[in-house]
């Protein structure tokens, strides 16, 4: 299983490689206030799809540490709820 996986990580590679090599032209990437940027279309696409990917964990972000919090709460609820378990006698250890 654990070659299969790698198997398709270097298909997929490969097709993206393929990808980025096929479109290197440049792009014009135009801002506020006539600020314009050149660069390839596959770094433009790498770009667009890091900061996609970053703004999704930001947006995450509180939703997980409220299940922290959350879990933290149960786990000692549950540490009070569950009875101490009892000492181990001295005679019955020594036999």
């Amino acid at each position: 299983m654990n070659a299969l996986l790698w198997f398709l990580r270097a298909v997929l590679f490969v097709v993206l490689l393929g990808l980025a090599i096929k479109n290197g032209s440049e792009v014009e990437l135009r801002f506020y206030f006539d600020t314009a940027w050149r660069l390839p279309l596959s770094l433009a696409l790498l770009a667009a799809l890091g900061l996609g990917v970053a703004l999704g964990l930001l947006a995450l972000l509180p939703q997980v540490m409220r299940l922290r919090r959350r879990v933290t709460r149960l786990e000692r609820q549950m540490r009070k709820q569950r009875p101490e378990a009892p000492a181990v006698q001295a005679d019955r250890a020594e036999s």
